[in-house]
């Protein structure tokens, strides 16, 4: 596989956390949670750069552990996630010559395991579009309505749930961004942006301990699973 460089957007507010700074910004085990995912990244030898997009008036970044890193690049975000990983793409885009991927991970998916990343790469190799990590969906799916009442029962066949990192040649993901962003799709991750232009990623079964940071009782068992993955490490 060509270059990898790693793209964390964090340039979102986390509203859903209820805190006084974005989720990226809270601590676990005394670091940021920035500071965990980055550090997932900034270990591996076949990462090329950490590529972090944060908003431009972001107070927090420069204080952090990893921000004078040579590794790391910090890039302005945008107002939508799609902006602020085109941000990023667009950058290296004009630092890199050759051919290479990108790999996107969530800021708020700190407890990703190195194994999976691994996994990721052998899944995509060789394949013609790229993949993401993703976990097969165990529970009972219902579809609800307009009153919050259950609609009907979703067959779970064949349904996943999508995680990060996700991983693309760079190129096609920038312009599969582009095109989809000029005419007004909605992008809820790469893969999606993939999609609307007639691509079909790869599914790489994932770990379902990688957990998104999303609401205030995610961050204990965040915490577990950081205890849990050091121990293992001791």
């Amino acid at each position: 596989m060509q270059t990898i460089y790693a793209i964390i957007p964090a340039a979102g507010v986390g509203s859903r956390m209820q805190a006084d700074k974005p989720k990226q910004y809270l601590t676990l085990q005394g670091k940021t949670i920035l500071e965990h995912t980055a550090a997932l990244f900034l270990q591996r030898d076949d990462i090329k750069q950490v590529i972090i997009a944060v908003s431009a008036d972001d107070p927090y970044f420069d204080s952090l552990s990893f921000a004078s890193h040579p590794k790391v690049v910090r890039v302005a975000g945008g107002k939508e996630r799609a902006d602020t990983v085109l941000s990023a793409l667009q950058y290296i885009d004009a630092q890199e010559d050759g051919e290479c991927w990108a790999m996107v991970h969530d800021a708020a998916r700190p407890c990703l395991q190195q194994v999976d990343i691994d996994k990721l790469k052998e899944g995509v190799s060789g394949h013609p579009v790229g993949g993401i990590l993703a976990a097969p969906v165990r529970d009972t799916m219902k579809r609800g309505n307009a009153q919050a009442n259950i609609d009907s029962t979703v067959d779970r066949d064949n349904l996943w749930h999508a995680l990060t990192p996700q991983l693309f040649p760079l190129q096609s993901l920038k312009e599969s961004l582009e095109k989809a962003l000029s005419e007004g799709y909605q992008v809820t991750d790469e893969a999606s942006a993939l999609e609307f232009v007639g691509q079909a990623p790869a599914l790489i079964a994932g770990r379902a301990d990688n957990i998104k940071i999303t609401r205030p009782e995610d961050l204990a068992l965040a915490q577990f699973y950081l205890m849990n993955a050091t121990s293992n490490q001791q």
